[in-house]
């Protein structure tokens, strides 16, 4: 094994020594929760009855207490297209487990909510607190005591990092998240994005473009573009909480049940009562967190995870920030090139080589924490390695040692980028993040009057009437976890890639989330402190200049803000139920540590 990059090396030891007191005391009370988590046997008959009181032929099993009883989290609905296959999995899961002398049980559900319907529309207001719902969901439905390990199904944008923060609180348990893999490939994204940005000058109507979204978004599984759902799947392989390269294989083929019956054959292994424990806690360590970190700027990933993964790493009692990103994108270079950073989706990723030559790259230039505790191999190194089913025998086989696309993947030797493209913005107007890795580089630096905006639809509006046909930074604000829960503002892609078509200087700068679909215009998004409470964009006003400068990595004004008052926020809004989560909004803490009231209140 190489050794480790210096800046890896370097990144690891300053977290590592960060979360020295806060990691103590989670390792100290997974110790505790061990020892604590009663034997079903020893639990009251009443409680132990009602737990497999509808097992039917799994009861004696169950309450015998000696076989490996597993639980089931799901976040299965069918509208959402990547959960919907899960339908079906526990029904066949429990065949599996018992074929190795285990049980399962559906031990609860989540929900599982779908940012593609919701974008743009008012429930996008609830996005990022049904993390923390169902975090709590998955706690609830461990709280039984009754299992001795977890199978996490789940895919999309909060619903993985939700499942995973939930479970690391049961870390004193083994835990394999189980994929059901893209839907099969749409019409080009080009294609798609082109009809898009003709809606938005009005040159083709609804029909048109519904008859697009539609031949793109057409079957069960995960939407294919590399947003947030699949740089999840991406980073579970990085963190070694899936069976090696499960997270791409399409769902409803022979190759994917076998993926999922060998999870469960050796989740009953590596389970408390297996003959191979290894509990979650032990494998969500720093290096694994860092490998996720990795694994993002490596192929471009969703700017999403720069709010879940601190949330998920406080679960564990990990601290990172927004530096630790920056650091490592200096170091990692971008060897993917996935749609919206390239023209291929993820299918064409995994026909290319996937995430077993990622890893095998990042492995190879010492870029990857090789010594990390995984779910389905002695090593990280299992994961450079592809499944393939012979006779309907499961067996891995070495990832091409080289690309077989240079278009999707390139070696690290010769990278697309030489840094990961996401990048730390610091300056008078606070810190945000910024992702390169689809912007031209002659758009890196931006430095234009201010258009100050507090909804998105107000900027659709001033589009609309062309009040922005001009050098622009358009700064929409009161749009942070405390203000209205942070919704993604992915509505404001096409109008704004419009303008920068029509040959404007064009830049946007929000407290908002911009998605994992965020693409080619410069985007400085979750821009903390946030508006609400004084921020400094509620300082800005119209005309003010603002420069947005991903190469220096400062984000500022030359406004004297300190003689400003505020600007008042908009009222909370209400419907679709986003009053019932005021009391998520008001504890919320900053973007930089994952934008959770549950976090901040549980004092993690």
């Amino acid at each position: 094994m190489p050794d480790l990059h210096s800046t890896l090396a370097s990144v690891t030891e300053r977290i590592i020594e960060r979360s020295r007191d806060s990691r103590g005391r989670y390792v100290e009370l997974m110790a505790r929760e061990a020892e604590r988590h009663p034997d079903r046997t020893a639990l009251a008959c009443s409680n132990l009855a009602h737990g497999y009181a509808a097992m039917g032929d799994d009861k004696a099993a169950i309450g015998g207490g000696k076989a490996p009883n597993l639980a089931i989290v799901t976040a299965y609905n069918d509208m959402l297209s990547a959960h919907q296959p899960y339908g079906r999995y526990p029904e066949a899961m429990k065949l599996y487990a018992r074929e190795v002398g285990a049980t399962m049980q559906v031990a609860g559900g989540v929900p599982a909510m779908c940012d593609g319907v919701t974008q743009g529309q008012d429930g996008m207001d609830l996005s990022l607190f049904s993390r923390d719902t169902i975090a709590m969901g998955t706690a609830v439905a461990l709280s039984h005591e009754m299992y001795d390990g977890m199978a996490l199904l789940g895919i999309c944008d909060k619903i993985v990092p939700g499942l995973l923060i939930g479970a690391l609180r049961f870390g004193h348990l083994a835990c394999i998240l189980v994929p059901s893999g893209p839907m099969p490939s749409g019409i080009g994204n080009k294609e798609k994005q082109k009809t898009r940005q003709l809606y938005a000058e009005g040159k083709v109507g609804r029909d048109e473009l519904l008859a697009s979204e539609s031949a793109s978004y057409h079957a069960p599984g995960t939407c294919t573009f590399f947003g947030t759902a699949n740089s999840n799947q991406m980073m579970m392989e990085m963190m070694g909480l899936h069976m090696p390269n499960a997270a791409f294989v399409p769902p409803n083929t022979p190759l994917r049940s076998a993926l999922t019956r060998a999870a469960v054959h050796q989740l009953a292994k590596i389970s408390t009562r297996g003959s191979d424990p290894r509990p979650l806690s032990a494998c969500v360590d720093e290096k694994a967190i860092v490998n996720a970190i990795v694994g993002l700027l490596a192929t471009g990933g969703s700017t999403n995870h720069a709010l879940h993964l601190p949330a998920i790493a406080r679960a564990a009692g990990i601290r990172i920030d927004w530096s630790d990103f920056d650091e490592l994108s200096q170091a990692v270079p971008l060897i993917a090139r996935v749609y919206p950073n390239g023209s291929g989706d993820v299918n064409a990723f995994h026909a290319a080589g996937g995430m077993g030559y990622v890893i095998g790259e990042l492995l190879g230039a010492g870029l990857a924490h090789g010594d990390v505790m995984t779910v389905g191999g002695s090593s990280l190194a299992d994961y450079a390695a592809e499944p393939v089913l012979n006779d309907k025998n499961l067996s891995w086989q070495a990832a091409p040692a080289a690309t077989l696309d240079p278009t999707m993947l390139a070696p690290v030797t010769d990278p697309f980028q030489p840094d990961g493209g996401m990048r730390l913005l610091t300056g008078n107007l606070g810190r945000a993040t910024i992702k390169t890795s689809a912007v031209d580089e002659e758009r890196y630096v931006i430095e234009a009057p201010a258009r100050v905006f507090q909804t998105q639809e107000d900027v659709a509006k001033a589009f609309k009437a062309g009040e922005l046909d001009r050098d622009v930074v358009v700064v929409v604000r009161f749009q942070g976890p405390r203000a209205n829960g942070m919704p993604e503002l992915h509505k404001l892609t096409p109008p704004l890639g419009v303008l920068q078509d029509r040959g404007f200087k064009v830049a946007l700068v929000t407290d908002g989330r911009m998605s994992g679909a965020s693409g080619k215009v410069p985007a400085a998004i979750h821009c903390t402190p946030e508006a609400l409470g004084g921020g400094p964009l509620s300082l800005l006003r119209d005309g003010d200049i603002v420069r947005v400068d991903a190469n220096a990595g400062t984000l500022s004004t030359t406004a004297d803000l300190a003689a400003r008052e505020p600007a008042s926020p908009p009222p909370p809004a209400q419907g679709v139920g986003r009053e019932l989560f005021a009391m998520m909004r008001a504890g919320a803490d900053g973007a930089e540590k994952g934008g959770s009231a549950m976090l901040a209140l549980a004092g993690l």
